[in-house]
């Protein structure tokens, strides 16, 4: 699939993605740079399910730390 950018910045996620991963209206989506790719992570319900004990036993603060880390080194 394919979409463009418009003047504004503004990304049109195709409908069947929409769809499949339950985007609507007001859908928060976290924007994470990888590097060489940009990743769109729609915060649904399913999403918060999913990630439910995997931050167990210190796993929040490793993550955090890893983050800032890399926000200091850009």
């Amino acid at each position: 699939m394919e979409a463009y950018v418009s003047t504004k910045g503004q990304l049109v996620i195709p409908v069947e993605l929409r769809r499949k991963y339950g985007i609507k209206p007001g859908t928060r989506v976290q924007i994470l740079d990888e590097g060489t790719r940009i990743v769109l992570q729609p915060v649904t319900a399913e999403y918060v399910r999913q990630l439910r004990g995997s931050l167990k036993g210190g796993g929040a603060l490793r993550i955090l730390e890893e983050e800032r880390r890399k926000e200091r080194e850009s």
